[in-house]
């Protein structure tokens, strides 16, 4: 069977705001680098091709960010029209060179994330399969954790009333975060949800790059005691030479990666063995295809993976990871699309639906703030 020439018709670029019911608190808050979170900002593309296939793609930011992206976006994503939508590889070079004044970093890459998971979502679509299985899938289903019930806002009493749900709901691990002025009490946080869920129930601590490198060594020593599948951004994001001194010095793995916005700055935490579990965020390194790149050189180095955010994406990258991978269970995004992802004995399923298995729902639409559209309807 020959390929028959398909192009790119139609792009629709929209944003998106999502409220969060109530504020969220890290310990970049209570260090009072930042304020608590309010809603999380969406940038969708919708691809339509003169055949009829239609992609849909997203990326985000929190707090500050989210105009900045839709404003790129809007800026290149006219190149991509009567493209051929299966050359991703190529559009993806395309569009980065368009705005390459700008960086390969950053929000102009998280601006052409959007466009990138759309084309592999119509690609998806187009060969009838999950995006897993295009790509090469590994499992059927990956192990899931929760993060958002674990937020320092939360009372420990409430993190565990929200930890027994999600184990209920078929979620596998439970994180919570860390980091307080206080460490003390973050000590008292741990100690609290670990009797909580008992000793095999794998739960993390995720810092949110808070400590300085002695205070991270110390709570890492402290740590130990409580069997932790991991400790998160120990350190600031770009502390390689800190992180991999922490790897190398603690028996509890140390994970990283969700802040860095390209695989050059990936790399780097690569090659110094900056950690055991990287955590690459497929819309801030620039989509799928960047994601990808990635994930070849973590492979090739032996570590685990453990994608940030966006399970709608990231459980299909995470499918087609080689060794046993976790993903993040935010329930944030649920009024955004009609679909649910299933969890069940701590796994999170991979659709049987084509491509990323997800559409935009009309709450989505009533919450968009502005939207461009490019080619022909």
């Amino acid at each position: 069977m020959t390929h028959t020439a398909d192009a790119i018709r139609h792009i629709r670029l929209s944003t998106a705001t999502l409220p969060l019911s109530t504020p969220i608190s890290d310990a970049k808050v209570f260090t009072g680098r930042q304020r608590p979170m309010t809603e999380v900002v969406f940038l969708f593309t919708e691809i339509t091709t003169e055949q009829g296939h239609k992609g849909l793609g997203f990326s985000y930011s929190k707090r500050a960010g989210g105009p900045a992206q839709y404003a790129h976006a809007a800026e290149v994503a006219e190149l991509a029209i009567g493209e051929d939508p299966n050359d991703i590889a190529k559009l993806n070079t395309k569009l980065l060179w368009a705005g390459a004044s700008v960086g390969r970093s950053g929000v102009a890459t998280q601006a052409l994330a959007s466009i990138d998971v759309a084309l592999w979502d119509l690609k998806a679509k187009r060969a009838g399969l999950p995006l897993a299985k295009l790509l090469g899938a590994h499992r059927d289903s990956v192990r899931t954790y929760n993060t958002s019930g674990g937020f320092l806002n939360a009372s420990i009493e409430e993190i565990k009333d929200r930890a027994t749900a999600s184990l209920a709901d078929g979620i596998g691990g439970i994180k919570i975060k860390v980091g307080l002025p206080d460490s003390a009490e973050d000590l008292r946080r741990v100690a609290a949800i670990r009797e909580h869920l008992g000793p095999d129930v794998p739960l993390m601590v995720d810092a949110n790059q808070q400590w300085d490198r002695a205070t991270a060594l110390r709570m890492g020593r402290r740590l130990e005691e409580f069997d932790l599948v991991w400790i998160e951004e120990p350190l600031d994001a770009y502390d390689a030479e800190g992180h991999a001194d922490l790897t190398r010095r603690l028996d509890t793995p140390i994970a990283t990666g969700e802040m860095l916005a390209s695989v050059g700055e990936h790399t780097r935490l690569i090659e110094t063995r900056a950690c055991n579990v990287i955590q690459p965020d497929a819309p801030r390194v620039g989509g799928i295809t960047q994601f990808l790149k990635l994930a070849a050189l973590a492979d090739h180095s032996g570590l685990d993976l453990a994608p940030h955010f966006a399970m709608e994406i990231h459980l299909h990258l995470a499918a087609a990871y080689s060794r046993e991978a976790w993903v993040e269970h935010f329930d944030w995004l649920d009024p955004l699309f009609n679909e649910r992802l299933e969890t069940r004995d701590g796994r999170m399923v991979v659709p049987d639906r084509p491509g990323l298995g997800v559409t935009l729902s009309d709450q989505a639409r009533a919450w968009t703030t502005d939207s461009v559209g490019f080619g022909r309807h």
